[in-house]
């Protein structure tokens, strides 16, 4: 029996998509994937359903240094 968590790896290693596995919540696992343009991240569930989130921006420079300062500042 294929749980969904392997089934979506093995898809996105037969692509060759990197991705990155988290573990925020007990009851499930986050496949974070970064592509051109998009940000996605895949939470699949114990029970085997997934909520997918993607966030779709430019890849424009933006600043440097002093962006980051901004950003760390706002999340205080």
């Amino acid at each position: 029996m294929n749980h969904t968590l392997f089934t979506l790896l093995d898809k996105l290693d037969a692509e060759k998509i990197h991705y990155t596995l988290a573990r925020h919540r007990s009851d499930s696992v986050l496949v974070a994937v970064t592509v051109v343009g998009q940000r996605i991240e895949i939470d699949v569930f114990r029970d085997g359903h997934m909520e997918v989130s993607r966030f779709v921006g430019h890849e424009d420079i933006e600043g440097g240094a002093e962006l980051i300062n901004s950003i760390v500042e706002l999340g205080r």
